[in-house]
C-alpha cells in the first residue's frame, strides 16, 4: 500500500505519542506506601518499651491550631530584608517572641497540590502530580486531615479549593477559591479574610486552615521583585497579627496552649514562577508560634528541616497517630518543654512508623543502617525505662536518656533519608512496552527515508504481506506469552497489566505488525543494495558542507542529552548551533554572489514573497546588486537578533539569577521604556505581517495589535500617553476578548481560502494566501499572550523569517529537507529566547488566563501550551507557508518537509526515552531528567499536530494502491 510521505510521517508520530504516553505512565513511579490498606489508629500503637501494655500517646501540646499557608512564600520574604521591612510583627515574633523558626525544604515538583500532599501525608508525591495538579482527585491515603476528623476534631478551611478536592467532606465549614486564575491577586485573598473575624470569635473549631493565593499570583504576573509584593506582605502580616492576638486572648491558666503556624507550600523563582528545584523555589519559611515555647532573646539563624517533617510534628502535637506513609521526622525543638520520657516516646513512635515503612519497601530491610540504628536505640530506650520505672533519679539516668535521644535522632535521620531516596517503584513493564513502540516508530521512519524523500514522495508499506506472514503470528504468540507471564508473576502493580485482555492483545498485535513492517522494509532495502533510480531524491547527490553541519549538529544535540549539565543549559547548545548555521549561510551567500555569476532573468517570483505591486521594479542590474547586499546582510542581521535576544531573558540554571534586559524593562522605573519598546515592536510586527494579507485582514490585524497594547495597558504592564496617574489596574478581560475576536476572524478568513483551495479548485496561490492568513492569526495570538518585554522576540522571529525566505532559502535554492532542518533549529532557539528552559518553573501559566474571568480548564491549558511553544509553532507555520509557495519548483516539497519535521522530533524523543530508562536511578533523575521528559512528550504532541496540518495542506496527487 502506497501512501504519501506526509501521511506516513503523521501516522508514525501518532504511534510515537502513544508509546511515550505509555512510557510516562510507567516511568513516573507510585510513591512509597505502606502495604496496609487501613489507616493508622491509636489502638494499633505499640506499647512503650518495658512499660507493659501502655500504648498511649503522650498528652497533646496544643488545643487549637491555626495554619496560615501563604502560597509561594519564599524564605527571604520572612527572614530576609523584605521580612524586616514588610512583615514587622511576624519578624518581631521570630526574633523576640515565643516561636520556633525553620527553613522548610520542599521537594521538586514545587507546585501546590503535591506540596499539600507532602504537608498532610508526610510522603513525597510522585512527579506526575505536576499534571494532576490541574484536577486534584480525592486523597485516599492516610493523612493528617483524616486523622484529625477521625479523632473528632472540627476543622474549618478557607482558601485554595485544592484542599476541598483533596479532602471532601472533611471540613465542617469551607469556602474554596480557584488557584488557577492568576490575574486576580486581591479578591482571591479577600474571600479568605472576610471569614476571619467571625471565625476567630467562635469556639466550635479545633483546626483552622487558611490558604492565601495572592502572593503566588503576583509572582506569576510580575515576579518576586514587583512593587506589588510589599503591600501583599504587609497585608499578610496584619492578618497574622490579628490571628495571634485573638489566640493569645483565649489562653487560660491550666489549659493547653494554642498554636499558630505560618508556612509556604513552595517558594518563587527569580522569574516569579515555580515547579523546579532552585533554592528560591524549595526554601520556604516555617514559623511555629505558641506560648508553649520559650521566648527568644534575639534573632537566631533558622534551622533547615524537610517539609514532610511537619506531618509527624503536628500529628503528635495534636495527640494523633502519624500517617502510615510519612517519611518525615520529628522537629524536636517543638517538644522542648515536654518531659524526657515524653520526648523519647514521641521519637519512638516516629521510629516505629518509619521502620514499618522500610519493611514494606525494602526486601533486605534488616541491613538498612537506619533500621539497625533504630533497633539499637529502642533497646537502649528499654534499659532507660527500666531504670526510670525503678525510680532512679540520678545523673546517670539523665545522661543515659540524652544518649538514647541522640540515637533515636540519628536513626530517624537515616531512615527518613533512605525512604526519601526511594521515591517510588517504576512500572518497568509499561516502560519497556512504551519504549518498544517508540523505537519501532523511529525505525520505521529511518528505513523508509529513501522512499519518503524520493521525487514521488510515497512510501510503500507492505501491510498485507506482513500481516499474512508466519513471523507476524509467531511474534504475536511470543509477546502474548510474555504478557501473560509478566502479569501473573509480578508482585507490584502494572498499568499495562491492568488493561483488559482484549485491549492489551490489540496493542500486542499492533506493535507485532509494526515490527514485521519494519523488518520487511529493511529486507527490501537491503535486497536492492542501492535504491532504484525512481527513489532517488531530486536534489543534488552527495553531502554539501551545509548538509554536514545540519546532520552533525542534529546528532550532536541528541548526544548532548546524556549529560545533566547539557540538559540544564540546553539553550546554549541551540544558540551555538544557530550561530554556526548563520555563519555557514553567510559563506554560501559569499560563494553565490562573489564566486559565481548569477542570472536574474530566470528567477521566478514566489506567491509567498511580496507581490510585484508591493516591491520596487528597477532594472535587473541595480535590483540584483541590492539583493546581493541584502542577502549578504541577512545572516549577519540574524546573528545580531540572536545576540540581542540572548540578553533579553536569562534562562537555564547556572546563570538564571543574573539580571537581564527583561528584568530591567519590567522594573517600575523603566515603564516608559517598556511602553515605547512594546509599541514599536507591535508596529513593526504589523508592517512585516500585513504584506500578504487581504484588506479586511489588514484592518483586523491592526485593530488586534492595538487591542494587544490596550490589554497590556489595562493590566498595568505598559502606559498609554493619556493614561492618568493612579489609574486602577484592571484584569483587561474586555481588551483581551476584543483581540480574540480579531484572531478568530483572521483565522476564519484563512480557513475559508484553504477550504476553497482544497474543495472547489486546486489553486496554489489561493492556498498560499489562506496559509498566510492563518499564520497572521497565529502571530496576533502570540502577540497577545507574550509579555510586553518579549514582543521583540516575536519581532525578531518575523524579521528573520522574512529575510531568510526572500534572500536565502529561495535564492540559494535549498531543498525542502535543508529548509525544514533550518526552520526546526530556529524554532528550538526561539523556544529558549522566550525565556523557557527545561525547568517547569519557567512555564508562564499567566498566559492561560488572558481574557478569562475565571478558571476554565481546556482554554487555560491550550493558551498556556501555545504560549510556551509559540517559538517552534511560529517557525513550523512559516515552514508550511514557505513550502506551499515552492510547489512550482518541487511538487513534493510539502511531503518532504513533513517527513523531515517528524524525523527531527522522533530522533531526540526516542533517544531520550532510552536515556532516562538507563539513568532512572541517577542522582538528578527528578530534578533534571524528569522535567525534560515531560517537555519532550509535550513537544512531540505539538509536532504531531503540526504534521497533521502539513498532511491536510499537502495537495499532492492521490496515492496509488
Amino acid at each position: 500500500m502506497k501512501i504519501r510521505s506526509s501521511v506516513f510521517a503523521s501516522l508514525c508520530l501518532i504511534v510515537e505519542v502513544f508509546g511515550i504516553a505509555l512510557f510516562l505512565r510507567g516511568f513516573f513511579p507510585v510513591p512509597v506506601k505502606s502495604s496496609f490498606s487501613s489507616k493508622s489508629k491509636l489502638s494499633d500503637l505499640p506499647p512503650e518499651p518495658l512499660a507493659g501494655n501502655s500504648s498511649k500517646i503522650p498528652p497533646p501540646l496544643f488545643k487549637k491550631v491555626v495554619i496560615v499557608l501563604i502560597d509561594a512564600l519564599r524564605e527571604d520574604f520572612v527572614f530576609g530584608p523584605k521580612g524586616r521591612q514588610y512583615m514587622p510583627y511576624t519578624r518581631h515574633l521570630v526574633e523576640r517572641g515565643s516561636a520556633h523558626s525553620f527553613v522548610a525544604k520542599a521537594r521538586a515538583p514545587t507546585v501546590t497540590m503535591p506540596r499539600i500532599k507532602a504537608l498532610t501525608t508526610g510522603s513525597i508525591p510522585g512527579f506526575i502530580d505536576v499534571v494532576m495538579n490541574l484536577n486534584s482527585p480525592a486523597l485516599l491515603e492516610d493523612n493528617l486531615i483524616w486523622q484529625a476528623k477521625n479523632a473528632g476534631k472540627k476543622m474549618v478551611f478557607y482558601g485554595d479549593d485544592t484542599w476541598v478536592r483533596l479532602f471532601p467532606k472533611h471540613f465542617m465549614e469551607h469556602d474554596g477559591t480557584t488557584s488557577f486564575f492568576v490575574s486576580d491577586y486581591t479578591e482571591v485573598d479577600n474571600n479568605v479574610t472576610r471569614h476571619l473575624d467571625t471565625t476567630l470569635k467562635r469556639d466550635d473549631w479545633d483546626i483552622l486552615i487558611l490558604h492565601y493565593l495572592g502572593l503566588d499570583h503576583i509572582g506569576h504576573l510580575t515576579g518576586p521583585h514587583s512593587s506589588l509584593i510589599g503591600p501583599k506582605l504587609i497585608e499578610m502580616d496584619d492578618i497574622l497579627k490579628k490571628i495571634h492576638t485573638s489566640l493569645i486572648s483565649k489562653e487560660s491558666e491550666g489549659s493547653l496552649s494554642n498554636l499558630l503556624m505560618l508556612c509556604g507550600d513552595h517558594g518563587m523563582s527569580e522569574t516569579g514562577s515555580h515547579g523546579g528545584s532552585s533554592e528560591h523555589e524549595v526554601n520556604t519559611p516555617l514559623v511555629l508560634i505558641s506560648p508553649a515555647f520559650k521566648r527568644k532573646v534575639g534573632f537566631e539563624t533558622p534551622q533547615s528541616v524537610e517539609q514532610v517533617d511537619v506531618t509527624p510534628t503536628l500529628s503528635l502535637g495534636l495527640g494523633l497517630p502519624i500517617s502510615q506513609n510519612n517519611v518525615g521526622r520529628l522537629i524536636l525543638p517543638v517538644f522542648e518543654e515536654s518531659s524526657l520520657r515524653d520526648r523519647l516516646r514521641f521519637l519512638h513512635l516516629n521510629g516505629l512508623q518509619l521502620s514499618h515503612l522500610i519493611k514494606d519497601s525494602t526486601p533486605s530491610f534488616e541491613k538498612d543502617p537506619g533500621y539497625e540504628q533504630f533497633r539499637i536505640a529502642e533497646k537502649s530506650h528499654g534499659n532507660w525505662m527500666k531504670l526510670y520505672l525503678e525510680g532512679n533519679t540520678s545523673e546517670v539516668l539523665s545522661n543515659m536518656g540524652k544518649k538514647v535521644l541522640k540515637q533515636y535522632l540519628e536513626a530517624l535521620k537515616s531512615m527518613s533519608s533512605s525512604l526519601s531516596k526511594q521515591l517510588g517503584r517504576y512500572d518497568m513493564y509499561s516502560m519497556i512496552v512504551g519504549l518498544i513502540v517508540v523505537l519501532e516508530a523511529l525505525l520505521l521512519l529511518l528505513v523508509s527515508m529513501a522512499e519518503a524523500l524520493s521525487s514521488a514522495a510515497e512510501v510503500d508499506l507492505p501491510l498485507a504481506s506482513s500481516l499474512c506472514s508466519l513471523p507476524f503470528y509467531l511474534t504475536c504468540l511470543f509477546f502474548s506469552a510474555v504478557h501473560v507471564m509478566m502479569c501473573t508473576s509480578t508482585e507490584s502493580s502494572c498499568y499495562f497489566c491492568s488493561l483488559s485482555w482484549a485491549l492489551a492483545f490489540g496493542v500486542i498485535v499492533f506493535f507485532s505488525a509494526l515490527l514485521c513492517v519494519v523488518l520487511s522494509i529493511t529486507g527490501r532495502w537491503l535486497s536492492w543494495g542501492n535504491p532504484p533510480a525512481k527513489t532517488q531524491t531530486s536534489s543534488n547527490s552527495g553531502f554539501s558542507e551545509l548538509d554536514t553541519l545540519l546532520l552533525t549538529g542534529t546528532l550532536g544535540h541528541v548526544l548532548s542529552l546524556g549529560a545533566s549539565s547539557f540538559i540544564e543549559e540546553e539553550h546554549q547548545t541551540w544558540y551555538f548551533l544557530l550561530n554556526t548555521l548563520c555563519l555557514a549561510l553567510f559563506q554560501d551567500v559569499c560563494r553565490k554572489y562573489f564566486r559565481e555569476k548569477k542570472s536574474y532573468k530566470d528567477l521566478e517570483e514566489s506567491p509567498f514573497l511580496p507581490s510585484k505591486e508591493d516591491a520596487p521594479t528597477p532594472s535587473y542590474g541595480p535590483r540584483g546588486s541590492n539583493e546581493k547586499w541584502l542577502a549578504l546582510a541577512t545572516p549577519l542581521v540574524s546573528l545580531a537578533c540572536c545576540r540581542v535576544l540572548r540578553s533579553l531573558n536569562q534562562t537555564g540554571v547556572q546563570w538564571a539569577h543574573l539580571p537581564d534586559l527583561g528584568h530591567w524593562l519590567n522594573s517600575s522605573e523603566h515603564n516608559v521604556a517598556l511602553s515605547l519598546l512594546a509599541a514599536a515592536s507591535l508596529a513593526l510586527i504589523f508592517s512585516l505581517v500585513q504584506r500578504r494579507c487581504s484588506l479586511v485582514s489588514k484592518v483586523a490585524l491592526a485593530l488586534g495589535l492595538l487591542g494587544v497594547y490596550s490589554y497590556r495597558a489595562a493590566v498595568g504592564n505598559v502606559l498609554f500617553p493619556w493614561q492618568r496617574d493612579g489609574r486602577d489596574i484592571s484584569k483587561g478581560t474586555v481588551e483581551a476578548r476584543f483581540v480574540y475576536i480579531f484572531v478568530l476572524g483572521i483565522l476564519f478568513t484563512g480557513a475559508k481560502d484553504l477550504l476553497r483551495s482544497q474543495v472547489i479548485t486546486s489553486d496554489g496561490r489561493l492556498q498560499s494566501r489562506g496559509l498566510w492568513e492563518v499564520y497572521s492569526g497565529v502571530v496576533l495570538l502570540a502577540a497577545l499572550l507574550f509579555r510586553p518585554h518579549n514582543l521583540p522576540v516575536l519581532l525578531c522571529c518575523l524579521l528573520t523569517q522574512a529575510m531568510m525566505a526572500r534572500y536565502i532559502w529561495k535564492e540559494l535554492q535549498y531543498d525542502a529537507a535543508q529548509t525544514t532542518i533550518m526552520h526546526y533549529w530556529f524554532g528550538q532557539a526561539f523556544f529558549y529566547f522566550q525565556g523557557n528552559s527545561n525547568n517547569i518553573a519557567t512555564v508562564d501559566i499567566s498566559a492561560g488566563f488572558v481574557g478569562l474571568d475565571n478558571y476554565v480548564e481546556i482554554p487555560a491549558i491550550f493558551l498556556t501550551a501555545f504560549s510556551t511553544y509559540a517559538g517552534p509553532l511560529l517557525w513550523a507555520c512559516h515552514l508550511v507557508c514557505y513550502l506551499s509557495s515552492e510547489r512550482e519548483r518541487s511538487t513534493a516539497a510539502m511531503s518532504h518537509g513533513c517527513y523531515c519535521f517528524a524525523l527531527l522530533r522522533s530522533i531526540p524523543a526516542a533517544a531520550y526515552v532510552v536515556l532516562v530508562t538507563a539513568l532512572r536511578y541517577h542522582l538528578f533523575i527528578w530534578s533534571v531528567f524528569s522535567p525534560k521528559l515531560l517537555y519532550e512528550g509535550m513537544h512531540t504532541l505539538v509536532t504531531t499536530a503540526v504534521c497533521v496540518f502539513f498532511t491536510a495542506m499537502d495537495q499532492n496527487r492521490p496515492a496509488r494502491t
